[in-house]
């Protein structure tokens, strides 16, 4: 993605350009999914893209993320090639894991961008370990770790806080509040709702943030880096967001009122800037056009490419399974 740092309307237009790339690279999923090329379980980010956007402008080059099965936008706002994010939602050999990971297993280790991952809280004990090899060996890096509100009940997720403050860890965990841990209600599984009091129970920062506004995400996320960076240790943010599909493709989508769903699109985080920006003179119809058509134009290459692309032979099935000498 694209940073041009020079001016904030400049920078919020970027911001607007990086919601819009993930905006279409889901619905575009969504299309491919329905069509049968795309197989798999695929979850898409629809409705959260303040998030992933917001927090990115807080973190280097150097630093690490670790992510979900949601990880499209955080993959692709990280930098992953847009072919090569494609190619592995095809599960071609030109994907950014080779084919095999396919949608939930995005990965790239030059950009310290670590899943990906398909268990649900199974990044925040990876986030753990990389900031604790950090601290070790005495390199300044802040580990981003983001995780869904599901992954709160789960036991690693009081191990990671517990032992993150326990050895001051340079960890960022971005908890991305959807309200809903696949079709159950945050209300109807957690007894304190509150995830950031429950987070700050650890002895560590956490506030809640309006995760359907980037420029607030951006805000509280470079308060939170910056403070990890400087030997604060961890920080938490509950980022309270709302994804606007299913689950997944595969999910019905019963357990959700549809007035509700409607009521979280009026607050689209895409919509929300780019009105800010028009009312301020920012943008114009006419750029966000322009903007709509060369994004349509990458996707269409990165799909064609996609298409066109090798599958991994089948003499090289069992490539990568084991590290070498292991067995």
């Amino acid at each position: 993605m694209t940073r041009s740092g020079t001016g904030d309307a400049a920078h919020q237009l970027d911001l607007l350009r990086d919601m819009m790339a993930i905006r279409q690279f889901e619905e575009r999923c969504a299309e491919l999914y329905s069509a049968g090329e795309i197989r798999g379980f695929v979850h898409l980010y629809s409705g959260e893209e303040a998030v992933a956007v917001g927090v990115s402008q807080a973190l280097t080059a150097d630093d690490s993320v670790v992510s979900t099965y949601r990880e499209h936008g955080h993959a692709l706002v990280r930098g992953l090639p847009l072919d090569a994010v494609m190619a592995e939602m095809y599960g071609k050999a030109t994907g950014c894991s080779g084919g095999r990971g396919g949608s939930m297993h995005l990965f790239d280790a030059g950009r310290r961008f670590y899943g990906g991952n398909a268990i649900v809280g199974g990044g925040l004990p990876l986030a753990v370990g990389l900031a604790l090899a950090d601290k070790m060996r005495g390199i300044s890096r802040v580990t981003a770790c983001f995780f869904g509100d599901g992954a709160v009940a789960e036991g690693e997720f009081h191990e990671s806080m517990n032992l993150a403050a326990l050895w001051n860890l340079p960890v960022l965990f971005c908890c991305e509040n959807n309200r809903y841990a696949m079709g159950t209600a945050l209300e109807r599984s957690h007894s304190q709702p509150n995830l950031a009091l429950r987070a700050a129970s650890y002895g560590m920062p956490a506030w809640p943030v309006d995760g359907m506004d980037v420029l607030a995400v951006e805000r509280s996320a470079g308060l939170a880096a910056e403070a990890v960076r400087s030997g604060g240790g961890p920080h938490f943010l509950e980022l309270r967001t709302y994804r606007f599909r299913a689950h997944s493709m595969y999910d019905p989508e019963l357990y959700r009122d549809k007035a509700e769903v409607e009521r979280w699109r009026e607050r689209d985080p895409i919509t929300a800037l780019a009105d800010r920006m028009r009312a301020d003179g920012e943008v114009s119809d006419a750029q966000i056009t322009v903007i709509e058509a060369e994004l349509t134009a990458a996707l269409d290459a990165a799909v064609a490419a996609a298409r066109d692309a090798p599958v991994e032979p089948v003499e090289s099935l069992t490539s990568n399974v084991y590290a070498p000498g292991a067995v």
